[in-house]
């Protein structure tokens, strides 16, 4: 007996041990980390210099946090931030020793709405009597868009351009479902609630078709009288180019006057330095996004008043929350403290969400009414603040929105994965026990009981008018006017500002703008919100690897399908209910 206790000891000593001694290891690898890739602590901008901006990397509405294990394992990649990279530029724009810009963007993974904030502030750049040159290889109509702005745009003469307008494609699963039995109970309401619709049936319906087509002609008239006035062309022609296939190649881009001429990355350099009247291009100083962003302090420590900014991005689910997704736990918290915190003024809340769960979406309203009782509560939207992103959108004292954000889809659907036929033809049957009938509610391998169908119809009626309350109530609508806008209809944010679902149409830094009226500040700092705890488990959580049945599925299912089922698996029981984004938008 004493041997095994002498064992056990020695065992559980051991890995104490180990534990300690890793943990020392990583506060280590940490530290000399810091001390290794630690960011510079100023910026030194030097005379005749020009911004080198490369957009052609991830972009996201929060700056990166900076992030020392990452970087030593190399498992972080370069990413900008959207208000980093509008920072620099309006700093640049006042820098008397930078005098250019040298931009590549031809393929910038941005979404529309962000693009069109720094495209405007490349505009403002411009009209500080400033110049940009821009250069691509590989011209993406996204990239085209941003770098037509420049005073000249150079691409590659073996490269390539894209401009086509726009187009939406969506799968259909009706005749997948029932070849395989795997297929997803729907119960919607609104006839434009169309995110459903591709389990229905094998065809785009015309309601459909009818709000994505509104949608994508509002969206390219923008884009196109945009493009138009930077390149001094009618707007008429861009279409007729498009309609004429005239556009295959750089060489019939320079024709037609989109692009100013053809050359190597040497040749663009050359017009930079020709430009600055260098001898020698090699004497050209260039400066970064970084450099000039640490060249002058963002946070004024004279100054108290702060105005909060709070990241809401991605699906909203039930939950703690992450960078990545919004939950009410970290999200409610935050919101709770603000509304508080008498050095915040006001609170401007981002939003770049298709929405999630209804649940959620309500106790976010909640949160967000508490702060609004204290202080000025403003919603800027990023690229898309639909469905659950609009419903925690609509009771803030003034909503902006880009004129290519998506907004609106104000409607609620329920889908359910079911198994059922699909375990059987694969020799599985699934059976049940229940005290009562209809005990086991809802089952991925049992057919979708007509009980549990009439619950989930009554809680989505419920939703649904609760959803059309909040709106009628934070835009001043009768519940008639919110449902001529609702029904699940997609608008951008031109369409929204015209049925008065938002109240102005702007970016971020014109939404702060409007907050510092609102709290009647004149100077203000901006501090960004939710603060998230990094730990060493977070670092790897992506890295974990799970097997099992999981993988059976995801060999034959579509993305659209293994997205559905991973988000029911995520949600909690009651959590079935979900205001989103009414088709998976994808604008090409």
């Amino acid at each position: 007996m004493n041997f095994f206790k002498n064992f056990l000891t020695a065992v559980l000593g051991t890995l104490t041990a180990i534990g300690l001694f890793f943990a020392l290891v990583l506060m280590l690898v940490s530290a000399t980390a810091s001390l290794l890739v630690s960011p510079p602590t100023e910026g030194v901008v030097k005379s005749n210099s020009i911004l080198d901006l490369n957009l052609n990397v991830p972009i996201t509405d929060r700056n990166p946090e900076f992030d020392e294990l990452a970087l030593l394992f190399e498992l972080n990649e370069e990413v900008l931030g959207l208000t980093e990279i509008l920072s620099a530029l309006s700093k640049a724009k006042k820098n008397p020793n930078i005098k250019g810009i040298r931009l590549r963007a031809d393929l910038i993974t941005a979404g529309w709405s962000q693009t069109r904030s720094i495209r405007e502030a490349l505009k403002q750049f411009q009209n500080a009597g400033k110049f940009i040159y821009a250069y691509g290889e590989i011209m993406t109509q996204k990239g085209y868009y941003l770098s037509s702005v420049a005073d000249t745009l150079i691409v590659n003469p073996m490269g390539t351009i894209e401009f086509k307008g726009l187009a939406s494609e969506i799968l259909y699963f009706k005749d997948f479902q029932e070849k395989y039995g795997l297929k997803m109970e729907v119960v919607r309401l609104g006839k434009y609630k169309s995110a459903v619709e591709p389990f229905l049936e094998n065809r785009m319906s015309e309601d459909n078709r009818t709000q994505i087509k509104s949608l994508l002609l509002d969206l390219w008239d923008t884009l196109k009288k945009e493009i138009a006035k930077s390149r001094n062309l009618p707007t008429e022609r861009l279409d007729q180019l498009i309609l004429a296939q005239k556009i295959t190649s750089p060489q019939e881009a320079k024709t037609a006057q989109l692009i100013d001429g053809l050359g190597y990355e040497t040749d663009w350099e050359d017009l930079i330095a020709e430009k600055l009247n260098l001898t020698d291009k090699k004497d050209l100083n260039t400066t970064s996004l970084s450099a000039i962003n640490l060249s002058s302090e963002d946070y004024d420590k004279q100054i108290k008043d702060r105005i909060a900014v709070v990241y809401a991005s991605g699906p909203i689910l039930y939950g703690e929350g992450t960078r990545s997704t919004i939950a009410q736990g970290v999200f409610a918290e935050t919101l709770e403290e603000l509304a508080t915190d008498d050095w915040v003024k006001a609170v401007v809340l981002r939003i770049d969400s298709p929405g999630g769960s209804a649940l959620t979406s309500e106790l976010l309203w909640q949160a967000l009414e508490a702060v609004k009782k204290e202080k000025p509560l403003l919603v800027s939207m990023g690229n898309t603040a639909a469905s659950g992103g609009y419903y925690i959108a609509a009771g803030a004292d003034q909503i902006f929105a880009e004129p290519l954000s998506i907004t609106g889809s104000i409607g609620v659907f329920a889908t359910l994965p079911n198994a059922h036929s699909f375990i059987n033809k694969i020799g599985v049957n699934s059976e049940i026990v229940e005290t009562h009938p209809n005990a086991m509610g809802y089952s991925i391998f049992q057919p979708l009981s007509p009980a549990f169908d009439a619950q989930l119809k009554k809680g989505i009626e419920h939703t649904y008018t609760t959803f059309k309350k909040r709106v009628a109530q934070g835009r001043s609508l009768s519940e008639a006017e919110v449902e001529q806008r609702a029904q699940g209809r997609v608008w951008t944010g031109n369409q929204a500002l015209e049925n008065g679902l938002v109240d102005a149409l702007g970016g971020l830094p014109e939404t702060l703008d409007a907050a510092a009226k609102a709290a009647g500040i004149e100077e203000y700092n901006t501090v960004d919100y939710p603060k998230f705890e990094e730990n060493f488990s977070s670092l790897i959580a992506d890295l974990q690897l799970t097997v099992g049945i999981k993988q059976l599925f995801n060999a034959i299912l579509p993305q659209s399908l293994q997205t559905k089922i991973e988000q029911v698996q995520q949600s909690q029981p009651v959590d079935y209910f979900q205001t989103v984004l009414p088709f998976e938008l994808k604008i090409y």
